[in-house]
């Protein structure tokens, strides 16, 4: 018997922008089992009071159907979207690195950041915060490199992502 592919999804999810959306969101997914690897949320059309979700999980591709099956039966909830499969999509998420330094460390943080194009965003005689903005593999990739540099701290944004064109959620 052959074992289904565990795939990476994009969903983006658009909702009312009301107490207690998110959190009916996350009960779906707890309450079935499946996890969340990346979560965002912000309200994107205030006058119609709409925000939107993206989530990043990770299943089968009758999971992945089961979990926007089972999301867009939530009531509050005005669309469902796999970008992952409907089509061309963006997706970047933002990255705050601290490293801790000195001499040549230092030196080659800074060349480093160069090469993926990450902000020095705070600076002292001992340290850097760069703040860095791509894919995840280009931040995962940056945040490698400078473990042995002297990685003291990470907070990452989550995936935000958006269908390319003219089409929208």
């Amino acid at each position: 018997m052959k074992e289904e592919q565990i795939n990476s999804h994009t969903i983006s999810v658009l909702v009312d922008n009301e107490p207690g959306v998110l959190a009916r969101v996350i009960g779906l997914f707890s309450g079935r089992g499946y996890n969340i690897e990346s979560l965002t949320v912000a309200e994107t059309r205030h006058k119609m009071g709409l925000s939107r979700i993206t989530i990043v999980t990770t299943g089968t591709a009758m999971i992945i159907e089961q979990i926007k099956a089972q999301l867009g039966r939530l009531v509050p909830i005005h669309s469902v979207a796999d970008l992952t499969m409907d089509g061309p999509s963006v997706e970047r998420e933002v990255a705050l690195v601290k490293v801790v330094g000195t001499g040549e460390h230092r030196v080659e943080a800074l060349r480093i950041a160069d090469i993926f194009r990450a902000r020095v965003v705070d600076s002292t005689n001992e340290s850097f915060v760069f703040e860095i903005v791509g894919d995840t593999g280009k931040l995962d990739a940056f945040a490698e490199l400078m473990k042995p540099l002297g990685l003291v701290d990470l907070s990452r944004s989550g995936v935000v992502a958006i269908s390319r064109g003219t089409e929208s959620l």
